[in-house]
């Protein structure tokens, strides 16, 4: 990225990331559990504007979507844990119809392969790690999500990517939930998830805007 692009013209994606690493430094802090809330609300929060300006497309608006969904449901979180997996939820289904809708044409079938491991596996870890048939229905759709952008046609280093850090995330929370991992997911489970959702939504505008270059030159 050119010098000084995050400041000059992605104005969104720098607020993003300065929630996230604020969010993370300050969570023991006495800031006040209402400011943190927004602070780790605000990181996806930005992300989802980022991407509503950055392109017209119901693509980008499908993106933002589900960012905003995840912003809403990052914060739910530290109030009401089941509603904010059903915000979350709700996220991964909408993620789902953007990489239905741009599914790759041709696929090898190493990919497949792997696609389907995410679909099959994902909730089955869930269900193993929380021991909660309710968690194990929320990685159904946390599979799918994984499952679709990997085999859409956004960049798989960057969306496919960004999507299995997700999954990472979740399997950290799920096993701290069991008593498992507890100050390895304390630690780790922030970077990972802000990491995934930045790849996800700066892989998907990327290729959209370079498509609509390609397509005006």
């Amino acid at each position: 990225m050119p010098k000084r692009a995050l400041v000059d013209h992605r104005p969104w994606l720098l607020l993003s990331i300065v929630s996230a690493v604020a969010y993370y430094f300050l969570t023991d802090n006495q800031l006040g559990g209402t400011w943190l809330i927004l602070l780790k609300g605000g990181a996806c929060m930005a992300l989802a504007v980022y991407a509503w300006q950055r392109h017209d497309s119901a693509n980008a608006k499908l993106i933002a979507l589900y960012l905003l969904l995840c912003s809403l449901a990052d914060m739910a979180l530290e109030l009401w844990f089941e509603i904010g997996g059903a915000l979350f939820f709700a996220a991964h289904l909408a993620a789902i119809s953007l990489y239905l809708r741009n599914r790759r044409i041709h696929l090898a079938p190493s990919q497949r392969i792997l696609a389907a491991l995410l679909l099959v596996a994902t909730p089955l870890v869930c269900w193993l790690l929380s021991s909660s048939p309710a968690v194990g229905l929320y990685g159904l759709a946390l599979g799918g999500m994984a499952a679709g952008a990997w085999i859409s046609r956004f960049p798989r280093y960057r969306v496919g990517a960004g999507a299995v850090l997700f999954v990472i995330s979740d399997f950290l929370i799920f096993a701290r939930m069991g008593g498992n991992l507890v100050g390895v997911a304390d630690l780790l489970v922030w970077p990972i998830y802000f990491s995934a959702q930045f790849l996800i939504a700066t892989g998907v505008i990327r290729t959209l805007r370079g498509e609509l270059k390609a397509s005006t030159d």
